[in-house]
């Protein structure tokens, strides 16, 4: 089968391959999946430039997320599922075969339903950047009647972590850095779009809330953007973060956090507890099957063409950057 992979860190011209790999076969409890559609992160670009620490194979097969057919199921797994169409998340999480690639192998709770109406681009889409939208927004319970402020709300895990809050019936403020974004935003209904290189987002967030503040932050930057998280959230509020790539080692203001009691919490949706990603996993599919959702496709190459979705995302690319298989 055709697929792509790096034996060694670097950039992805030196070091991501494309040719011919043998098939792999589902073990007990896993499905097959023959793909339609792979799904490049950030952190597919991070992992290959040896961003997440060692190698953890000879050969690495990248990409997490991916959408196709399931055409095959290991021990123990129910037969019908084979023609299922699915979404595919967490391909290459504590293993070295990822979804960039014809076909991969993963648990078979690792591939869920893809709904008649949804597409495997959208499929695609889905994995990382919503199941880390869902536990930013719910881990600490409904939102319903609540303000969420949803910093980059025109990235992949911003637009959906917006989409997310409104169906929970909260009122969302996000951020985005121009006017593009800002209609990005939008189109996930946001209620309030602030762009933060041209407005005080702490002024602003304070007058639409009517000094009352905001309930909960899901937060892009953590480090680069604290000040404001604090000074905006009411005393018991919830910093959940995913992300603090401008300042990775931030200096915490403990008594700033303490004095207003906020909670910061960490998100990786990889080490999601079960109940919550069941409740994710549960909401996500139901959205889906009624045409809730709505997806952010980028750029688009083909498998072949994998060198280049990594530059694309490495460059900033708008959108789920995907690789067409």
């Amino acid at each position: 089968m055709k697929a792509v992979w790096y034996e060694k860190f670097g950039p992805a011209n030196e070091v991501l391959q494309f040719g011919e790999l043998a098939q792999p076969q589902p073990a007990a409890g896993e499905v097959r999946v023959k793909l339609a559609v792979s799904g490049v992160n950030p952190v597919d670009v991070k992992r290959r430039l040896g961003g997440r620490g060692e190698m953890s194979a000879p050969r690495v097969v990248p990409h997490f997320d991916g959408a196709g057919v399931i055409d095959d199921v290991g021990a123990g797994v129910d037969e019908t599922r084979v023609g299922e169409r699915v979404w595919v998340f967490g391909a290459q999480w504590q293993r070295d075969f990822g979804t960039a690639a014809e076909w991969v192998t993963v648990p078979a709770m690792n591939a869920q339903t893809l709904p008649p109406d949804a597409d495997f681009d959208a499929g695609a889409c889905l994995g990382i950047p919503a199941l880390t939208a869902y536990p930013s927004v719910f881990a600490d319970g409904e939102v319903r009647g609540k303000t969420l402020l949803v910093t980059g709300g025109a990235g992949s895990v911003g637009r959906y972590a917006v989409q997310f809050a409104k169906l929970g019936g909260a009122q969302v403020i996000t951020t985005v850095s121009n006017d593009e974004k800002a209609e990005l935003a939008a189109t996930a209904e946001a209620d309030h779009v602030l762009n933060y290189k041209a407005e005080d987002v702490a002024a602003r967030v304070n007058e639409i809330t009517d000094g009352h503040g905001v309930d909960r932050v899901v937060e892009v930057e953590f480090g680069g953007n604290l000040k404001t998280s604090i000074s905006v959230l009411k005393v018991g509020g919830v910093i959940a973060t995913y992300a603090s790539q401008a300042l990775p080692t931030p200096t915490v203001p403990f008594y700033d956090l303490m004095y207003k009691s906020i909670l910061v919490r960490h998100v990786l949706t990889f080490q999601v507890p079960d109940d919550l990603l069941r409740r994710a996993l549960a909401d996500i599919a139901r959205w889906l099957s009624v045409g809730e959702l709505s997806h952010h496709v980028g750029a688009m190459f083909d498998l072949s063409e994998t060198v280049a979705a990594h530059q694309a995302v490495e460059n900033g690319a708008s959108g789920k950057v995907l690789v067409r298989i």
